[in-house]
């Protein structure tokens, strides 16, 4: 929060903000959702993170059973198990499938199913 000019307290603008509501994890995930062979450099820079951090995160999306690897040629493609639930007591109601339609189903040119 910050304070206006009438002294009140508002939320600081989204640039300003140190964090976001999904982890690295749910970021990561989200761009192999959209794109399963995309290079780990080219997730690093979408998610703002290193490139070491991406592998990191992969091997625990693998060991947790979210997604799996499968070599093509010298680039991986990427397989999300989709219908497990999320991980997190608060929201193990819903679907992995259910999380990714719904942000990107409600990104800007994006299809409604």
């Amino acid at each position: 929060m910050r304070k206006s000019q009438s002294g009140k307290s508002v939320p600081a603008p989204a640039e300003e903000a140190s964090w976001t509501f999904f982890t690295n994890h749910g970021h990561v995930l989200l761009c192999l959702s959209q794109q399963p062979g995309m290079l780990l450099r080219e997730v690093a820079q979408t998610v703002g993170i290193t490139e070491r951090m991406v592998q990191k995160i992969i091997a625990d999306l693998e060991s947790g059973g979210v997604l799996t690897r499968e070599k093509q040629g010298r680039q991986n493609t990427y397989t999300i198990n989709s219908k497990l639930p999320l991980r997190h007591a608060v929201e193990a109601h819903c679907t992995i499938e259910g999380l990714i339609d719904f942000v990107l189903s409600s990104r800007p040119g994006s299809r409604k199913k």
